[in-house]
């Protein structure tokens, strides 16, 4: 397909290459901006005949993206798009994959940090695409995801494609979210600034440090890895020392919070294997105190528990304490105040407490009920490892 894109048939008075971006001056004194060249630079007759293709991705600058923290531009005002956020990353498909297709993000280490899927959750309708049919479900639903939002703002969702072609996908720069980003969004929903058709939902992960990557592509069983390079905004000053300090910190409530998370799940879980069980009414109302079915249970069980911290704590309020002193410190490349510090410490005493409850809970409490169903002649309830 044509390289023009958008642009109109015209006269073109200047064109500069500037790094893999390539701007166009027009004689109506216009000027377009083709971003990200670098795979056109990559293209080979064995690229093109492949049935699959990753290109390395152009060098990444770590740095805070849109500050417009005003309403979006009105749709009727002339603008023009900015390029994606983040690490943009093509691939080719020589044909339509029928099975699945991710995206990983690797660390160094081999830990896969961020994960996009063809499995990706796209709203349907969804309101970019279909303003007036969303807007029913709204009406139907008030909290559904972008309803707080005027339907000209949300970015379309996506999923990974796997229909033959060029692909590009937009790396934020930031780890999985433990969440659903575009689920209970309260006031936020917009992010940092909001853009009429593009704006996205808060992201709430920590960003990736600078360093080296690599992307993998997982298409029709096979593979494909290519390095990608994370650097920091070169206008930061901030020492090395300090920049090290925010990484670890942000990683250690960042990995904690996702701990948290997961220990919720496999708790709500064991409470559906105990429900109705007997013997199994004590065991099964500690879980409910750690993991209540909902936000509103939660709520109620800190009220009627007053205020013994030791009691009150659960799987939903510490995750949210952790996210919570990570996200606070992810807004400029400085050290951690002291406040953020002590934020961070105040988390992980909260999480140290929270799991040597669920530790005690599903040892010694889930042994001592299986020793009396044992005796009764009943079977063994397991909990995941």
């Amino acid at each position: 397909s044509s390289l023009r894109l958008n642009m109109p048939a015209t006269s073109i008075r200047d064109l500069v290459i500037k790094d893999d971006d390539i701007a166009i001056g027009t004689h109506g004194r216009s000027f377009y901006i083709l971003d990200d060249v670098a795979p056109l630079r990559q293209i080979t007759a064995s690229a093109a005949a492949a049935p699959a293709t990753l290109f390395k991705p152009a060098m990444a600058y770590r740095f805070r993206f849109s500050k417009y923290t005003d309403t979006p531009i009105p749709p009727d005002e002339p603008w023009a798009k900015n390029p994606p956020d983040g690490a943009m990353i093509d691939y080719y498909l020589g044909a339509g994959v029928s099975g699945d297709a991710k995206l990983e993000i690797v660390e160094s280490n081999g830990r896969v940090i961020r994960t996009y899927s063809s499995n990706d959750r796209v709203l349907d309708p969804d309101p970019a695409r279909d303003p007036e049919a969303y807007n029913k479900v709204c009406q139907q639903n008030p909290k559904a995801p972008d309803c707080a939002l005027p339907l000209y703002w949300p970015a379309p969702t996506s999923a990974l494609s796997t229909q033959a072609g060029m692909h590009r996908v937009s790396w934020d720069l930031r780890y999985n979210p433990i969440a659903d980003e575009r689920e209970d969004l309260g006031e936020d929903e917009g992010g940092p600034g909001a853009v009429p058709h593009r704006t996205l939902p808060s992201m709430d992960a920590p960003w990736a440090p600078p360093g080296a990557y690599t992307v993998r592509l997982t298409v029709g069983g096979a593979h494909y890895d290519q390095p990608l390079s994370l650097h920091l905004d070169p206008r930061v000053k901030t020492s090395p020392a300090a920049l090290t300090q925010l990484a670890t910190l942000s990683r250690e409530m960042y990995d904690r919070a996702a701990s948290t998370s997961a220990a919720l799940d496999d708790a709500r879980a064991l409470a559906g294997k105990l429900e109705g069980a007997r013997g199994a009414e004590a065991v099964t109302a500690k879980l409910k105190v750690l993991a209540p079915d909902s936000v509103e249970d939660e709520g109620r069980g800190r009220r009627r528990r007053g205020g013994d911290e030791h009691e009150t704590l659960t799987f939903v309020h510490v995750r949210n304490a952790l996210m919570g002193a990570a996200m606070a410190m992810q807004g400029a490349d400085v050290a951690p105040t002291a406040a953020e510090v002590a934020a961070c410490n105040h988390a992980r005493g909260e999480y140290d407490k929270l799991m040597a409850q669920w530790h005690a809970l599903r040892t010694a409490g889930l042994h001592a009920l299986n020793a009396k169903g044992a005796a009764a002649g009943g079977a063994a309830v397991q909990t995941p490892p």
